[in-house]
């Protein structure tokens, strides 16, 4: 029926625009030969339709051999009267060989492939479900077909219906809230004083932009009996690309290709190598030979290019609407979270910069530093076994200035900051996702009930029971077999997280041995500098093993996740997603736990070192402290690591595609290149991850550890993020728009599982940085000979003032005689005063050698590890306190969002009911026209 309403409407069309037919003069014959001419060509579009709906075998008979311009006779014969298609539709690749059929998805196989009998039937049950098709052989490899497909107006508005796609009907109404003339007056002074600013430059410009109807209208699910309710300028584009690829799609995964109860869906068919790959089109070429600026873009691809992808505009805001509407919701989630984090990012950054700066400023008036720079008489012992020297403390005074920039009196309050910032961030994001469900329609829709992956099914096919949602019969895993593999595979997390360790131990060991090495090295430079060398060298081989674990560990993952036999996509992506986080977090940074948490602090003192195995010495920290090695690490691995990634995001996939382009122009020349369609240029394109937007939150996450877990040790690492996120938005924008297949425009209501992962990182925030503050940095060591044994002792003052004298007493004193054998330097410090040296001085708190206990903890000990232990519960308590308490105060909807939803459900519906009475009334009144009354009807 829907096919003859069709036909009855282009019959009078083509009647209403006949040229001949619109003159003054009417003549009958001319009328009489009009009609005879259309009929004709409606009796060859009916026999045209049951060409295309009969079952036929043989799917190569829609095979056109790469011919790009030419048109077929019955398609010319499909044409309106007195209508004329573009030519540019017809060689664009946007559209069928008649220019009006627009693509709304491409399959592509091989001919060669062994699955031919699924792929016909499949195509016959595309083109019973009344999507239309044509096929066209590559022009590069004849062996390679491409499916194009187009979902005609009927197919779109019934499945749009099904799927519930809202749609636009109304035009927004914008009220003014009721304002006093005292506000009115202030808003009027503010706007004149922004009058004398300049606009703001982060700001789109609104000229190029196209309106995007959806942001402006009142939205609601489709319905075909309530058509005349939407706003339907053109049916050609009412539905926009995304939302017509994604329709096809739905379809695509609900026909079946072969007899069988799960015989079923386009995935089963790209996983068995039926079709190679399947995705939609982009809008055509993202260049354009004219300027946006004077000619406009030539379609969305361009303009996002231009106005997002493009290095020039790097300071502006992202057109996140446009990105939904060409990628979908879920990508335009992730590109809206990734700009909420750049932009929050922002004040911790300029917080950490002002920390470091304020390092640069109190370095010449800090007491510790020039008492360790003055300090030339003070002889530190070997800090490795024989050939490390001993050496004078004012040796390491550049070490004690820079351990000053990241480790001063600001240091505590950016710990606290930033586990305030932590929270502060993901409590606006919630708000901020709100407006964006709302203003993307997400807020009231729901995920479909998911079909069970084809290997849970294939698994567990004999064991079924009634699914209680849709009533159907469905394979079931039993609870013994689902905790069985759930144990299993929590062993093989167990496994690999001891594999992480054991790398751990294998670098420990690596800075055991070398520091001796370096410290016998020829080159005075080495030699002069081994712990700082052996650091550097020891972070570059840690990120290399950690790079090569990785590789190991996503296969180990995808094994665990297999093994434990999830039943839908989206269970098997959390489970993945959570293993892979697991691994890669502890795999980064567990080198750095062991510097800021056991570096130096379980090595026993001269005479009495701690060995591992009997036989290696375990690294001391510098003379300045660890907090430099800890800083180190952190820097070098957040640099290499933010390279690395973005070379691989990016560099990977341009060399790819520079390579076939590289093989096309050898075998076709530069001139064949550019005739090529559309689906030709896509299916040279790298597809999309595997995983979706996995590794892009995946990078973003493990960065926002670094930023906020060890924080307090490198208040810089904001900043690097920062710089690194606003390079990282445009690198995957040009991905997203110039290197990689359009991916499927999917839906989502937020970032999923990521959240959490957040929220678990916050907390574990606040317990590191407590931890860096109390044991890594000298802070609280400091605040105990401040108020107990410096010369302000007993006066509650904690100036530099105070600090006089802080070096001496953080420094315990060491007999020489009493090293041991393998420990006994081989220089005896002559070259310091002429004679042997009898004492050497070490970090710790112990007593002197002639003491009544020899090297035992002194009570200065136990008051700082007192004070260490009250600092951890004070400060998590208190930023515990602060973050539960932002948690409450931040709405997670905004009130002006909530009024503003309930006042647009109240609108809809008074529309809807306006609407409907007005339909009503016009059908009573063409009812009295008609001379027709009916008893009884509704008024």
């Amino acid at each position: 029926e829907g096919r003859e309403d069709l036909q009855v409407n282009r019959l009078e069309t083509q009647i209403w625009i006949k040229p001949d037919i619109q003159k003054t003069d009417v003549d009958f014959s001319e009328i009489l030969s009009a009609i005879q001419e259309i009929a004709k060509d409606v009796n060859i579009f009916f026999d045209e339709l049951e060409g295309v709906n009969s079952p036929s075998k043989d799917d190569d008979s829609l095979l056109h051999h790469g011919n790009l311009t030419s048109t077929s006779d019955d398609a010319s014969r499909l044409e309106v009267v007195g209508e004329e298609v573009p030519d540019k539709n017809k060689t664009n690749g946007l559209y069928f060989r008649d220019g009006k059929c627009r693509i709304d998805y491409i399959l592509v196989y091989r001919k060669s492939n062994s699955q031919t009998e699924k792929r016909e039937v499949f195509e016959r049950n595309i083109r019973a479900e009344g999507l239309q098709m044509e096929k066209e052989s590559s022009l590069t490899n004849s062996d390679i077909i491409f499916v194009k497909l187009h979902a005609p107006w009927e197919v779109l508005g019934k499945y749009a219906e099904l799927m519930n796609v809202r749609m636009p009907f109304r035009r927004k109404i914008y009220y003014l809230h009721r304002r006093y003339k005292f506000m009115n007056r202030i808003e009027k002074q503010i706007s004149r004083f922004r009058g004398w600013l300049p606009r703001k430059p982060m700001k789109l410009d609104k000229e190029t932009l196209p309106d995007l109807e959806e942001n402006d209208c009142y939205t609601a699910p489709f319905s075909q009996q309530r058509i005349h309710h939407f706003i339907i300028h053109n049916k050609d584009t009412f539905f926009n690309n995304a939302t017509r690829s994604r329709i096809v799609h739905h379809i695509l995964q609900r026909v079946k290709y072969e007899e069988g109860k799960n015989k079923i869906g386009l995935n089963r068919l790209l996983n068995n190598g039926s079709y190679e790959a399947a995705f939609p089109l982009h809008e055509g070429s993202y260049r354009s030979k004219n300027s946006i600026r004077t000619h406009g873009a030539e379609n969305h691809r361009h303009l996002l290019y231009e106005c997002w992808a493009s290095w020039g505009v790097w300071y502006k805001y992202q057109p996140l609407d446009l990105v939904r509407r060409y990628f979908g919701e879920k990508i335009g989630l992730y590109f809206a979270w990734l700009g909420w984090y750049t932009g929050m990012l922002f004040p911790a950054a300029f917080i950490g910069l002002f920390v470091f700066l304020y390092g640069v400023t109190t370095l010449n008036h800090c007491q510790v530093s020039k008492e360790v720079c003055q300090a030339t008489d003070i002889i530190m012992c070997p800090i490795c076994d024989k050939y490390c020297p001993f050496m004078r403390l004012s040796d390491s005074c550049i070490y004690a200035k820079v351990t000053h920039l990241f480790d001063n009196g600001a240091t505590v309050f950016f710990a606290v900051f930033m586990a305030v910032w932590a929270t502060v961030f993901l409590e606006f994001w919630k708000r901020r996702r709100a407006v964006i469900a709302y203003d993307w329609d997400l807020i009231d829709w729901e995920e479909e009930e998911e079909e069970i992956r084809p290997q849970f099914e294939a698994k567990y096919s004999k064991k079924e029971r009634m699914n209680p949602i849709s009533g159907k019969p469905e394979p079931y895993q039993a609870f013994a077999d689902k905790c069985s593999r759930l144990i299993v595979s929590a062993s093989g997390i167990f496994f690999m997280i001891c594999v992480v360790i054991a790398a751990v131990f294998g670098i420990v060991i690596y800075r055991v041995v070398t520091v001796s090495t370096f410290a016998a090295f020829k080159w005075a430079l080495i030699r002069n500098n081994s712990q700082v060398a052996t650091t550097g060298t020891a972070v570059c081989i840690n990120f290399c093993i950690i790079m090569l674990l990785n590789v190991l560990y996503e296969k180990v993952a995808l094994f665990l996740t297999n093994l434990e036999q999830p039943r839908t996509e989206s269970e098997w992506e959390n489970s993945f997603t959570l293993k892979m986080f697991l691994f890669q977090f502890v795999n980064l940074n567990s080198s750095t736990f062991y510097i800021a948490f056991f570096l130096g602090r379980f090595t026993g003192h001269p005479g009495a070192y701690l060995r591992l195995i009997n036989r290696w010495r375990l690294e001391e920290c510098h003379p300045s402290g660890c907090l430099i090695d800890l800083c180190m690490q952190m820097g070098i691995i957040m640099v290499l690591k933010q390279t690395w990634n973005n070379f691989m995001e990016l560099g990977y996939p341009l060399i790819q595609n520079w390579w076939t382009r590289r093989k096309l122009r050898q075998e076709y020349g530069t001139q064949r290149k550019t005739n090529f369609p559309q689906w030709e240029k896509d299916y040279n394109l790298q597809p999309m991850n595997a995983y979706g937007l996995f590794d892009e939150y995946l990078e973003m996450i493990l960065q926002f550890g670094f930023t906020t877990i060890f924080v307090a040790a490198f208040p810089l690492a904001p900043l690097l993020a920062l710089l690194n996120n606003i390079i990282e938005i445009r690198l995957d924008a040009y991905k997203f728009v110039t290197q990689w297949r359009r991916p499927l425009a999917s839906r989502a209501k937020d970032i999923g599982i990521w959240y959490g992962i957040l929220e678990g990182i916050g907390i574990l925030s606040v317990i590191t940085n407590a931890f860096v503050i109390a044991v890594t940095s000298d802070f609280i060591p400091r605040l105990v000979y401040a108020y107990k044994y410096g010369p302000c002792a007993g006066q509650g003052e904690a100036g530099q003032k105070c600090m006089v004298g802080y070096v001496n007493a953080s420094l315990s004193v060491f007999l020489v005689s009493d090293f041991e054998n393998r420990s006994e330097p081989t220089s005896n410090g002559s070259e310091f005063s002429g004679s042997p040296l009898k004492y050497c001085r070490y970090r710790d708190y112990r007593d002197p050698p002639h003491s009544p206990v020899p090297y035992g903890y002194t009570l200065q000990f136990w008051h700082v590890l007192a004070a260490r232990l009250a600092f951890i519960i004070v400060f998590e308590h208190l930023v515990f306190c602060i973050k539960h308490l932002i948690s409450y105060l931040i709405p997670d909807l905004p009130k002006d969002l909530r009024d503003r939803m309930r006042r647009e459900k109240y609108l809809i519906q008074e529309m809807m009911y306006e609407a409907e009475l007005e339909r009503l009334q016009k059908e009573r009144k063409e009812r009295k026209k008609n001379g027709k009354s009916y008893h009884n009807e509704w008024p």
